[in-house]
């Protein structure tokens, strides 16, 4: 408690002074320990997560957006003068906080590029430690189909999992997809929880997708690693690619992913294909398939 800020204290005492029937909660049969609200029903009310909301009762969290001052305002259903405070203490809080850290580096080696071009035909990229999608030869960006629609400062291959509407046609499987991604960005967070990048990305897919935040909540852990992976391709057809991941040395966690197939099998002229495919292959299949959809 003795890292707990004024911010901290302040939510802390006026969740004890909500009911849960005053915001239109069941209280249950059962003895409850905490007087008034417990912290994931604030949470829930506030639309953040339980992490985030305790982080910020517990003082690790200090810098907490507007956005996200009045939504705990609205919940804990305070006046003008109280919600004033709160961003007052807000404010407060954020000046007290050591500077953030620098977002880490996004840059690619040049030998990195020449490594994935020698690559060719099989899909390969470069990725971040939250898989911030840094390079790629050109099968391993159309494999993951629309991902060159985004600018590449967007260009994640977890986000493209929750948000990309071509996701779910992709991955055949894709709830395990999910769990693995979101297992993965655990195994990041229990080593670095206050790393910039990393708590962009979660709270985004936390506002963003509903499946992205039930999996969250799992605490499920799991690296990265090598096995293999359908595709059903609207370019190429349906595809399963082995997979090794490597971590590149002298860099802040980057990874090179590279898809194989056994050579003069269909999946190989899968890969060769898409390799070779055209920005008019792509974007002809995305007509094709808006065309099913109307």
């Amino acid at each position: 408690m003795s890292e707990q800020t004024e911010l901290g204290r302040f939510l802390r005492a006026r969740r004890s002074r909500i009911r849960p029937d005053d915001v239109g909660l069941p209280t249950g049969t059962g003895y409850r320990r905490t007087p008034g609200l417990r912290r994931e029903e604030l949470a829930a009310l506030a639309g953040v997560s339980i992490d985030y909301y305790t982080r910020l009762e517990r003082g690790k969290e200090t810098r907490p957006s507007p956005a996200v001052v009045d939504a705990l305002a609205n919940a804990l259903r305070l006046d003008d003068e109280e919600h004033g405070y709160l961003r007052e203490l807000a404010i407060q809080a954020a000046r007290r906080a050591p500077q953030p850290r620098p977002q880490p580096s996004r840059t690619v080696r040049p030998t990195m590029e020449l490594l994935l071009e020698t690559l060719r035909p099989n899909p390969a990229y470069v990725v971040s430690r939250t898989n911030d999608l840094l390079a790629a030869n050109p099968g391993g960006i159309r494999l993951l189909h629309g991902m060159a629609d985004w600018p590449p400062r967007q260009r994640n291959t977890i986000r493209y999992t929750f948000l990309h509407p071509a996701a779910r046609d992709l991955f055949p499987d894709w709830e395990r997809k999910a769990k693995g991604c979101v297992a993965q960005l655990r195994a990041v967070a229990g080593t670095d929880p206050d790393a910039p990048d990393l708590a962009a990305l979660v709270g985004e897919l936390i506002v963003k997708s509903p499946d992205f935040n039930r999996l969250w909540e799992r605490y499920e852990v799991r690296a990265i690693g090598d096995g293999s992976k359908t595709f059903r391709h609207p370019v190429v057809g349906t595809m399963t690619l082995s997979h090794e991941v490597l971590t590149l040395n002298r860099t802040e966690g980057h990874r090179l992913v590279i898809y194989m197939a056994p050579l003069g099998g269909p999946e190989h002229d899968a890969m060769t294909l898409l390799d070779f495919a055209t920005d008019t292959a792509e974007k002809l299949a995305d007509t094709v398939s808006a065309s099913f959809m109307a």
